[in-house]
C-alpha cells in the first residue's frame, strides 16, 4: 500500500532523515520505534506531504501510495487520496463540540456522503464520545481527546492511518485501552502506520516494525522479533 524509497529530508540545512526506505502492506500494523529526536514525526509529516522530501532525480525514490508517487502533493490531496494522520497530542478545535470536531473530519466528498454511517461507527468505537458529543473540546479529559482525535482523523474514511505517539501522555490504563482501540481500527479493515515511544505495546500489536535512530533505519523485523532483539530489549526495554 505504501513504498517509501530511500527519501531525504531537511530542515534548511540540518538533515533529518536518510535515506530512509519502508514499506506497509494493505491491512497491517507497521510501527516505527525510536528515541527523541530520530525523525518519527518528520517521517509522518512527509509522508501527508507537510514536509517534502529532497529530490534527486531518481525515478525510483520517493513515497508511493498504492503504485503511484505522491510526494508532489499537497496535504489536501494527500487526505483525499486516503490517507490520514492524527498528529502528536491529541490535538482538537477547543471550541468545538465534540459532534462538530467529528464533523471537522469528514470535509472530503466520499466521506461527506457516508458521514451518518461513519458517526455511528466512531461512536460504536468510542461510546464516550458520543456521551460527550455537546461538549466543547476543551472540557475533555486527555483519554477523550485522544479518542476524539482518532474518531475526527476515521471521519475522512482513510484506507491507510497515520498515528503519531498516540499513547503520550495517557496514564497506564488508558495506554491500554488507546492500543485495544488500534486493534479494533485495524481488524475492521484499516492498515496503520504507528509510530510510538511505548516500545512494547507498540511492538505486541504490530505486523512489522522499523527502528529509527538518527534518521536512519537501524532495525527491522517482525513485531515479536523485534520484542526479543537483544539490542531493542537493552536500548529500549531495559533488559
Amino acid at each position: 500500500m505504501l513504498q517509501i524509497n530511500r527519501i531525504n529530508v531537511f530542515y534548511g540545512d540540518v538533515q533529518v532523515l536518510w535515506d530512509v526506505s519502508l514499506k506497509i502492506e494493505e491491512g497491517e500494523i507497521v510501527t516505527v520505534v525510536g528515541p527523541n529526536g530520530a525523525g518519527k514525526s518528520t517521517l509522518l509529516r512527509t509522508i501527508v506531504n507537510l514536509k517534502h522530501p529532497e529530490r534527486s532525480g531518481s525515478s525510483g525514490e520517493g513515497i508511493f501510495y498504492k503504485e503511484t508517487k505522491i510526494d508532489h502533493l499537497s496535504p489536501e490531496e494527500t487526505v483525499k487520496s486516503g490517507i490520514a494522520i492524527v498528529p502528536e497530542g491529541a490535538r482538537v478545535f477547543p471550541e468545538m463540540s465534540v459532534l462538530d470536531n467529528l464533523k471537522m473530519g469528514s470535509y472530503v466528498k466520499k466521506a461527506r456522503e457516508v458521514r451518518d454511517k461513519t458517526l455511528e461507527e466512531v461512536y460504536a468505537l468510542f461510546p464516550r464520545l458520543k456521551e460527550r458529543q455537546s461538549q466543547k473540546g476543551k472540557t475533555l479529559s486527555g483519554g477523550e481527546r485522544q479518542m476524539l482525535a482518532l474518531g475526527r482523523a476515521l471521519m475522512s474514511k482513510p484506507d491507510l492511518l497515520l498515528l503519531d505517539e498516540p499513547s503520550l501522555g495517557l496514564q497506564p490504563l488508558l495506554v491500554k485501552r488507546t492500543f485495544d482501540a488500534v486493534r479494533q481500527i485495524n481488524a475492521a479493515g484499516k492498515t496503520i502506520l504507528l509510530v510510538e515511544q511505548n516500545i512494547h505495546y507498540s511492538l505486541e500489536i504490530s505486523h512489522r516494525a522499523y527502528v529509527l535512530e538518527n534518521g536512519r533505519i537501524a532495525l527491522e523485523g517482525t513485531g515479536k522479533d523485534l520484542l526479543t532483539n537483544p539490542y531493542v530489549k537493552k536500548a529500549y526495554l531495559a533488559m
